[in-house]
């Protein structure tokens, strides 16, 4: 073998082991650290748009769960994308506007992906009135209206009232879109556990024109 075609086939070989290694860090990164996903619906709107695209931190959730206020991609529990509640002491069925919002989801994961928006977290109270969450640290409360200028209203829709309280679990996360009127959320099919939630996005990048923090 020449010279020359000994540093051709070393080139060769260096590119493929480049590549590799290349693909084999995007992949640990896309599995352990940051994942991208794509907005499929209008639920979030008017943060996220139809098609937008976010960065979703994954290591921290190996560190803790989310906070209050962020918006987190997860699996939701069977039968969400039908607005089945799993509720203990009952079978489970369909949540009605105007009493309680579910208060336990079905005790199995589903496969699909969800994004949106942490309104409470473990232990706390929490009851809907016009598409606004009021949270409180126990029954009798007093129960504070979340921070929510990033909402789109919810109007007349029988979706937006909730006035009964319920208690989020241990280990549980409420969420609700931010287009409140039109978010197939926790008000239907209950609170997410935190083993559920895949993480936290931080960042959005795509479209352009939409590029930054969240």
């Amino acid at each position: 073998m020449s010279p020359r075609t000994r540093s051709r086939t070393g080139s060769l070989v260096e590119l493929v082991v480049i590549v590799a290694v290349a693909l084999g860090l995007a992949l640990l990164i896309q599995a352990f650290i940051v994942k991208p996903y794509k907005i499929p619906s209008g639920s979030m709107e008017p943060t996220l748009k139809i098609g937008q695209r976010v960065l979703v931190d994954r290591i921290g959730m190996h560190f803790g769960g989310p906070s209050v206020g962020d918006i987190v991609v997860f699996h939701p529990p069977q039968g969400a994308e039908h607005e089945i509640c799993g509720a203990i002491a009952r079978p489970p069925h369909i949540v009605g506007s105007g009493g309680a919002p579910c208060s336990r989801p079905v005790p199995r994961e589903a496969s699909v992906n969800f994004i949106k928006r942490v309104v409470a977290g473990p232990g706390e109270w929490i009851y809907v009135k016009e598409g606004h969450a009021y949270v409180a640290k126990s029954e009798r409360g007093p129960y504070r209206r979340e921070h929510d200028p990033y909402i789109a209203p919810c109007g007349p829709s029988p979706e937006c009232d909730f006035p009964t309280p319920i208690e989020v679990p241990p280990g549980h996360w409420f969420m609700m879109g931010d287009n409140r009127g039109e978010s197939d959320d926790s008000r239907f099919w209950g609170p997410v556990p935190t083993k559920w939630i895949i993480g936290v996005a931080f960042a959005t990048y795509w479209p352009p024109d939409r590029i930054g923090l969240l």
